[in-house]
């Protein structure tokens, strides 16, 4: 599995993992920002954005990726951000390899089990038929009723390519990660805890991570910290950037934030 991946600037390296229909592209304006203190490789995970698609997904797999994507590249001992299952992947990579993480970023994700909130989205995708669509706003109105939220479904269309012969397709694996959603609503452990700092970054207006959910991060990252983040929900990154960039260039740049 060769990750497709990009990366910009100068100084220690940052690697990027974005959440479930996301891609290295939703990141940009953040890793371009990063760049200008840290060596920033954003990463497409598999099946999704540019890198190669698998009827084998989860998050033991998806660690190993990013492993095999460090080696590749000569890298050891770097500062991991991830968000939302980007997150789980960053996790489970910190707890599986745990020489490759310096330190860990995780926006807005517990290790716990999810309830499979997206499971109404994936349907809604998968019961379009997108080679008959002649416009992205016919696309955007057909997925209207399973997801009313106007800038969710701006979201998932960055997943959607013209095709040269007419009509349209996925980018991303969608039927691979249907295949393997279940795989993806699971818990994250490890043999061992990872005693390397740790930040827990949750958007205050979010309920992907709570304090709730605080003892289970502390038993596998023993020296994590929580902060959150004003005004902002499950994408923290894009609706305080301000907050969330002072805050993740702080901890990755300072010898980390007390819990």
């Amino acid at each position: 599995m060769e990750l497709h991946f990009e990366v910009a600037g100068q100084g220690e390296p940052l690697v990027i993992l974005h959440g479930l229909f996301g891609s290295l592209e939703n990141w940009r304006p953040m890793s371009k920002r990063l760049a200008q203190h840290f060596r920033v490789f954003a990463l497409d995970q598999r099946n999704h954005g540019l890198s190669p698609h698998s009827f084998e997904m989860d998050y033991l797999l998806m660690a190993k990726d990013v492993r095999d994507f460090l080696g590749a590249q000569g890298l050891n001992d770097c500062m991991v951000l991830g968000h939302s299952m980007g997150g789980k992947t960053a996790m489970q990579l910190a707890l599986s390899y745990p020489g490759s993480v310096r330190k860990l970023v995780v926006a807005d994700m517990s290790p716990r089990a999810d309830a499979g909130r997206h499971e109404k989205i994936i349907a809604a995708m998968r019961s379009l038929d997108l080679p008959r669509y002649e416009t992205r706003k016919e696309i955007e109105t057909s997925l209207g009723t399973a997801v009313p939220d106007l800038s969710t479904r701006r979201f998932l269309l960055k997943n959607v390519a013209r095709r040269p012969v007419g009509g349209f397709s996925w980018k991303v694996g969608l039927e691979q990660i249907h295949q393997n959603y279940p795989n993806l609503t699971k818990a994250i452990d490890g043999e061992a805890p990872f005693t390397k700092p740790a930040l827990f970054i949750r958007g205050e207006e979010s309920d992907y991570l709570t304090q709730a959910d605080w003892p289970s991060i502390l038993r596998l990252f023993p020296k994590a910290a929580l902060q959150t983040i004003p005004g902002a929900g499950h994408l923290v990154h894009v609706e305080n950037p301000e907050a969330f960039f002072t805050t993740v260039v702080n901890f990755f740049t300072e010898a980390g934030l007390s819990s």
